[in-house]
């Protein structure tokens, strides 16, 4: 990439770090935020949240969760969310890492939960990041997850009419994964992964909500 390249992609990573929590406060005041507060109130041990973003969740991390870490790619999301990290009391020992949810920078059965929230819409390598997943967490850990997804008719139709734009726009979001056959094929037991709508969610708005569980 060039010098130019790099100087627009830092632009864009900052302004997108600026905008994403007030793109999201009508969203999280109709209903996600607690939502949220439910699927974390499920968090229990040593917790891993992937692409943790500007720290969204954090007022949400319940006392049966014992060490945090946060993985985070983007360096202005990152800066948001340790100043976040700062201002929540409650949390247990927290770590906030640069890092890519295809290559965690963590030990193998490591972690008891992993959170991913609005994330694996944007990750580079789903198979990949999935497989991370399942390797970092220990023996009867388990995978929480909210994640919007394809959808299906007129609104499928309009996703893959804009998803070419939304990309570059959306840091990377795709609007039409099919996560939960994802995670059926990297081996993930979706028992409990529930088909959802995030509210006033527009194309954004199918959705998966639920705990997934590595098959033994």
């Amino acid at each position: 990439m060039s010098a130019i390249g790099r100087a627009f992609a830092r632009g864009h990573d900052r302004l997108f770090a600026a905008a994403y929590d007030p793109i999201l406060a009508g969203v999280e005041r109709a209903g996600l935020a607690e939502v949220r507060a439910g699927l974390l109130a499920r968090a229990r041990g040593r917790t891993l949240e992937i692409g943790a973003g500007t720290g969204a969740n954090l007022a949400h991390i319940p006392a049966a969760v014992t060490a945090l870490t946060l993985v985070e790619p983007s360096e202005g999301m990152r800066a948001r969310l340790m100043r976040r990290v700062a201002g929540e009391a409650h949390l247990p020992p927290t770590v906030v890492l640069p890092g890519d949810a295809a290559r965690l920078p963590l030990p193998d059965a490591s972690m008891d939960t992993v959170v991913s929230t609005l994330v694996l819409c944007s990750v580079s390598d789903l198979p990949a990041t999935l497989a991370e997943i399942d390797r970092v967490l220990a023996p009867g850990g388990r995978l929480l997850l909210l994640e919007h997804v394809a959808g299906h008719g007129r609104t499928h139709r309009i996703q893959r009419a804009i998803d070419p734009v939304w990309r570059v726009v959306a840091q990377g979001c795709r609007l039409v994964r099919d996560t939960r056959a994802a995670l059926d094929q990297a081996g993930f037991d979706t028992t409990e992964v529930a088909d959802w709508r995030l509210p006033g969610g527009g194309v954004t708005g199918p959705a998966l909500l639920g705990a997934a569980h590595p098959h033994a």
